[in-house]
């Protein structure tokens, strides 16, 4: 039977979202924000020449380059201010996290509540910025040398300043955007952060629609690969739906407890186990990994010999690992599958999770508390972190093969489909409950005149 917040949630409607001034402010402030970081990709670094940079950037295609880009909203491609987005953010609270399940002294952290909580985030900022100056000047660097070997200069004026003045702006621009994404939280609707990350993405949908468009039209896409396409868009977002809101409920009783009547009563939770407990994690670092030898390889440019013998190795190597190859796809999907496991064990703790539930007298029925509760949760997450590694691993390796079999570049790859799909599913639930918050706001108005006019 659905409960009453059900039935309020599902009786709502547009006249009801008229009336919630408070967030049509929030969502107000949201698109203010995220136009400013639209604006900020196109602000170029002090130094660099862009028209030039658009052609080196070419032949950079298919590297790791190519999904920080993505990440970025093009930022990257243009070498703006916020070339690196929030990637190093991202990367520092990874980190942080696989620190604080590790570390016991972090550990302790964790567990003291808002405090520790604020200490860890600290300590996610400082990292945070030590990863962007040292990116920031292996990027300028990189831009430099890039640019003499293929006889191209890029770089207006080469040298320490510079280097320095670039990591310094890209150390400033990714620090306002984390400024920009704690606003968003705190003052508008949704992560902040990952409202970003999801714009930067989005930001490239008419690009590619317009590609899609011109390519069906000059007739080099024929109308059998854009239907197949659309559909495979479609089917993967309402599969990526689906698996995202599915839970494993597991039932937690607690001792009987005496009411104000006198009457003896059970209380009943559940303990929901996501079936992707990992998020979008493994594919992002499954393929990080994959691309990272083709990205220094491109860098490197002439100076691999490809005559030598290491040279030789390197380059077929670097062939096999090509988007769409067979070993590409097959590393890619045992990278997913690894990292699936390895961050499921490092977030969720069933050995804490079972003390904390004997410290408050739950128990799941049947189980003992205590070594046998925990058993019960490792064996249960072990096997939907299966069915969690199967669905992220089809979702992302499906987009790859489609684009290996077509040699159509699809601009949402497995990852940025789901952080988009997570993203707007995620604030959806948070309009909802503001417009429900709302909702009971006014009931309790009504309640109030009722008994005044008694």
């Amino acid at each position: 039977m659905a409960s009453r917040a059900d039935n309020m949630t599902s009786n709502m409607s547009l006249a009801n979202f008229s009336k919630a001034t408070e967030l049509k402010n929030r969502i107000w402030f949201t698109i203010g924000a995220l136009i400013v970081f639209r604006f900020l990709s196109f602000v170029p670094l002090p130094g660099v020449n862009p028209l030039i940079l658009s052609d080196l950037y070419d032949q950079t295609r298919g590297g790791i380059l190519d999904l920080f880009n993505t990440f970025s909203g093009g930022s990257l491609e243009r070498m703006s201010l916020i070339a690196l987005g929030v990637m190093p953010y991202i990367t520092a609270s990874i980190v942080v996290q696989l620190a604080a399940a590790l570390h016991p002294t972090l550990a302790a952290l964790k567990k003291e509540g808002t405090v520790g909580r604020q200490k860890l985030n600290q300590y996610t900022r400082y990292g945070t910025v030590f990863l962007c100056a040292i990116q920031g000047w292996f990027l300028a660097s990189g831009l430099e040398s890039f640019g003499a070997q293929s006889g191209l200069q890029a770089v207006v004026d080469p040298g320490l300043m510079f280097r320095v003045g670039a990591v310094i702006s890209l150390v400033g621009g990714t620090m306002f955007l984390l400024w920009l994404g704690e606003q968003i939280t705190s003052r508008g609707i949704g992560n902040g952060v990952s409202l970003i990350i999801m714009a930067g993405i989005v930001a490239q949908f008419p690009t590619f629609v317009s590609n899609m468009a011109s390519g069906y039209a000059e007739g080099s896409i024929a109308t059998t690969i854009l239907i197949g396409f659309i559909v495979m868009v479609v089917g993967l977002i309402l599969l990526i739906c689906f698996m995202e809101r599915a839970q494993r409920r597991l039932l937690i009783q607690y001792p009987k407890r005496a009411t104000q009547r006198g009457m003896m009563q059970a209380d009943r939770s559940h303990l929901p186990l996501k079936l992707n407990t990992a998020g979008v994690i493994p594919p992002i670092f499954a393929s990080s990994l994959l691309l990272l030898p083709l990205t220094i390889t491109q860098f490197a440019g002439n100076s691999v010999d490809t005559n030598s013998g290491v040279g030789g190795t390197l380059q077929t190597v670097l062939q096999y690992l090509q988007h769409g190859q067979p070993l590409y796809m097959t590393l890619y999907a045992i990278g997913i599958i690894f990292f699936c496991f390895f961050y499921t064990a490092i977030v969720f703790n069933p050995e804490e999770t079972a003390e904390n539930l004997k410290k408050n007298g739950g128990f799941i029925p049947g189980i003992r508390p205590g070594r046998r509760t925990e058993e019960y949760l490792d064996y249960v997450l072990t096997r939907i972190t299966v069915i969690g590694a199967i669905y992220l691993t089809f979702v992302c390796v499906v987009p790859e093969y489609m684009i290996a079999q077509t040699g159509v570049p699809l601009f949402l790859g497995g990852t940025s489909l789901l952080i988009v799909v997570n993203v707007t599913v995620d604030t959806i639930s948070q309009i909802q409950s503001h417009l429900l918050a709302h909702q009971y706001g006014d009931l309790i108005k009504k309640a109030k005149l009722k008994g005044r006019l008694r």
